[in-house]
Formats: structure tokens, sequence, C-alpha cells
């Protein structure tokens, strides 16, 4: 089965003026379809076709040696925009609820704390990448970044666990409202994280 585009979960200007409504048009409507495109257009036809997302992109390694450039990068950008729409909203609480703010606050000293270091590694990662917090095999919180489309669930990330929050740093995510201020980006972000969501991931990965 092919795999689908599916339509935002808001409007393009529902998170203005934090992420502009232009830039949601191009990010979903082009980035993100393009990759779904390839992606689909690589497997076509193959015994690969057959698999759920998650298994591609998490066994990269052992993916025919053709294919595996084009399903890391499209399978991973798919996989990355899908989770990165739906870790967004217009009505943020600001804050993660109860049980997994203890856990974050208990793993990075404070709430402010694992910001900081979030924030570090979304305006660190050279080039075009992602920021991640994520849940490792042994249960613990983590933050890390990857570059171009990985991500930590694939087997040739650095550091390997389940993805919950996400933030893109490519500049098609903020370069026609912020132009090279990423870290204001990076900063706006908190504004329009969707927390519920963030809560739900937190839950399945444990």
């Amino acid at each position: 089965m092919a795999f689908e585009l599916k339509a935002l979960p808001y409007a393009t200007d529902a998170l203005e003026p934090h992420i502009d409504a232009k830039t949601m048009e191009i990010h979903h409507g082009k980035h993100h379809a393009a990759y779904v495109t390839n992606l689909n257009g690589a497997i076509e036809g193959t015994q690969l076709a057959s698999q759920t997302l998650e298994g591609l992109i998490s066994s990269i390694k052992t993916l025919p040696a053709d294919k595996q450039a084009v399903i890391r990068n499209n399978g991973g950008g798919h996989y990355n925009h899908t989770l990165f729409w739906n870790l967004l909203t217009a009505e943020s609480t600001g804050k993660p609820y109860a049980e997994l703010l203890t856990a974050i606050e208990a793993q990075f000293g404070g709430f402010d704390q694992f910001k900081t270091a979030f924030e570090t590694a979304a305006k660190t990662r050279f080039g075009s990448g992602w920021a991640w917090l994520i849940v490792k095999k042994d249960g613990q919180l983590a933050i890390t970044s990857t570059p171009n489309q990985d991500n930590p669930l694939m087997d040739v990330a650095d550091i390997q666990g389940t993805p919950i929050l996400g933030l893109d740093v490519w500049e098609h995510a903020y370069y026609l409202h912020y132009q090279n201020r990423r870290p204001d980006y990076v900063a706006a972000f908190w504004n329009v994280v969707n927390w519920d969501y963030v809560q739900t991931l937190w839950n399945d990965a444990k």
C-alpha cells in the first residue's frame, strides 16, 4: 500500500504568529509531499512496499544497498514530518502534565534546564536536521539531534530511542518568517508544542 500525505490537523494559519501560514503551506504541501512521492517511487513493486513506515526506517542497515539512501532520506522525511505536524497546536498548555513534567525535571534538573538543553541541541545542529526528546530503551529520557531527515528510530542514529518531541531545524521550516534567526524560531516553538500528544507518545514509549 502506498504511503499518503495526510492533511494538517489544523488550518495553515493556526500557528501564527509563531509559524506563518505560507511556511506551513510550502513545508507541508511541497516538502513533505515530495518525501511521500519519492518514498513511494522507491518501494513500488518491491517487497518493501508491504512494510510499515517504522519498519522501513528502523532497519536502514538491512535494506538493499540501492534503497538505503532514498528510504533513509524520504522515509525519514515522511515519518519526521508526520510526527511534527501532530506535535504542534494553537492551544499549547505551555508545560507537560504532572507525570511527564516530573520525569523531565528529574532527568534534566528542572523544566527550564530541559528547555535550555533542547534549544541548544536545535541551535547547534550544523546545517539541516532535527532536535529530539526521546525515550531510550531503558526508559530514560534523553535529548539528541540528528542530521538531515534521520531520526532516533533509525539503526544508523548515534543515540537511539523513541521520539516524543521533535523540532525541524531545516531552513525551509523557518526561513520565510525568521530568515537566519534560528534561535528566534526555536524559542517560538514552545508556544505551539502539543503537550497532550507528547504525553501520549511518552505513555506509549514507556
